[in-house]
C-alpha cells in the first residue's frame, strides 16, 4: 500500500508549480500591468491626457455635441475685439490675480501641461484638427520670442512672460445649424484662436495680428467650464464659467469669412469699408431669417394642430347633436305611426216629438 501511494504524492508535489504557473495569459497580461505601468512612468502621454480631459467632462459636463447629420448648418467665423465690453470677460485680469486670469492664459497654461492640443494656424485661415497638424510648442515660443524654461523635454513659463496682454483678438468659429431631432435652432462654438497684437507704433500706427494657433472646443470646454469669470460691471460675483459664456453667445463679433464654395473671405470681394459693412449685415440678416422662418414654421404647425383638435372636437359635437337630433324625430315617427286604440261609437238616440 505504501508503495503504491508514493509515487503519487511524489507526482502531485513535482506538477504543483507548473499548475500554479499555468494561469489564463490574459489574467497574467492585465496583473503585470496594474503592477508595473502607471501613466508618469509610461512612455505613452497619449493615454494620460485622454483620460484627463475624459474626467473633467464627466465632472463639468458641457452643452451636447453638434449632431454630424443635421439638415441645415452655416458656418461662419467671427473676429472678438477685447477691447469692447462685451468680449472684456475675456481679457481681464489681463495678469493673473490668485485665481482669476484671463482666457489667453488659461489656454496657454493647459498647453504647457500638456492638457490640452492645439493645432497649428494654417495660411488658409481654415482649422485642422489631424494629428499632423499640432502645434509644435517649441517654434512658437521661439517665433514670437516668448521666454522659457526646458527641463526634461517640458516648457514651463512664467507669469509675468506669458503675453496676455497682446492678445486683444480672438478668432472664433461658429456653426449656426437646425437641430431636426428637436426642432431648434442652435448657435455653438467650435473652435477658437488667440491672436496676438504687435507692431503699433508711436505715430498711430495699427499693430499687426498673429494669430497663434487652434484649440477644439469640444476638446477645452470641460477645462472652460471650471473657469469662473466676472460677466457684469453691476455684480462682481464671479456668476458665469467660460464655457457659459460662449454657450450663451455673450460674445459680440463681426463676420470675417464664411465657409463658401470657392473658399473666399469677405476681404476678397469687398473692396471698401462700406461694402464689408453691407456684405456682413447681408450674412447676419440671412440667419436672423432662416431662425424666424423656423419658429413661424413651428407656431405655425402648432396653431394648425390647435385649429385641427377644436375642429375635430365641433365635428364631434355636431355629429353627438346630429345623433340625437335623429334619435328625437325617429321617436316621435314612432309614436305618430303607432296604431291608435278604436273606442265604441257612441250611440245618439234621437227622441221623436209626438
Amino acid at each position: 500500500m505504501k508503495t503504491i501511494l508514493l509515487p503519487s504524492i511524489t507526482c502531485i508535489l513535482l506538477c504543483l508549480p507548473l499548475m500554479l504557473s499555468a494561469q489564463p495569459k490574459k489574467s497574467r497580461v492585465t496583473r503585470l500591468a496594474t503592477k508595473t505601468v502607471s501613466p508618469v512612468a509610461s512612455k505613452a502621454k497619449e493615454t494620460p491626457k485622454k483620460v484627463t480631459s475624459d474626467r473633467a467632462a464627466l465632472q463639468f459636463p458641457t452643452s451636447d455635441e453638434m449632431p454630424e447629420d443635421v439638415v441645415w448648418r452655416r458656418d461662419i467665423y467671427r473676429q472678438l475685439d477685447l477691447m469692447k465690453d462685451a468680449n472684456a470677460p475675456l481679457y481681464y485680469p489681463v495678469e493673473p490675480n490668485g485665481k482669476n486670469q484671463n482666457l489667453f492664459t488659461y489656454l496657454f497654461r493647459l498647453i504647457l501641461s500638456e492638457r490640452l492640443t492645439a493645432y497649428q494656424y494654417k495660411l488658409d485661415g481654415n482649422e485642422s484638427f489631424d494629428a499632423k497638424d499640432k502645434l509644435d510648442l517649441k517654434d512658437l515660443l521661439d517665433r514670437y520670442y516668448i521666454l522659457y524654461e526646458e527641463k526634461n523635454g517640458k516648457y514651463s513659463v512664467s507669469a509675468t512672460d506669458i503675453p496676455s496682454a497682446e492678445v486683444t483678438r480672438y478668432y472664433i468659429k461658429e456653426s449656426n445649424y437646425f437641430d431636426q431631432r428637436s426642432a431648434t435652432f442652435k448657435r455653438k462654438v467650435t473652435a477658437i484662436c488667440p491672436v496676438l497684437m504687435r507692431g503699433e507704433d508711436e505715430f498711430g500706427g495699427e499693430a499687426t495680428p498673429y494669430p497663434l494657433f487652434w484649440v477644439n472646443y469640444d476638446d477645452v470646454a470641460g477645462y472652460l467650464n471650471k473657469m469662473p469669470m466676472m460677466a457684469s460691471n453691476l455684480n462682481n460675483v464671479t456668476n458665469m464659467t467660460a464655457d457659459d459664456y460662449f454657450t450663451m453667445n455673450k460674445y459680440e463679433g463681426k463676420i470675417y469669412k464664411t465657409n463658401n464654395l470657392q473658399g473666399k473671405v469677405l476681404a476678397n470681394y469687398c473692396k471698401t469699408d462700406s461694402a464689408m459693412k453691407a456684405e456682413q449685415k447681408r450674412i447676419e440678416d440671412e440667419l436672423a431669417e432662416f431662425e424666424r422662418s423656423i419658429w413661424e414654421i413651428t407656431s405655425a404647425k402648432s396653431d394648425s394642430v390647435a385649429v385641427d383638435s377644436t375642429a375635430v372636437a365641433d365635428k364631434k359635437e355636431k355629429k353627438v347633436k346630429a345623433k340625437a337630433k335623429s334619435e328625437t324625430r325617429r321617436s316621435k315617427a314612432a309614436v305618430s305611426e303607432k296604431p291608435q286604440t278604436t273606442s265604441t261609437p257612441r250611440v245618439s238616440v234621437r227622441r221623436q216629438r209626438r
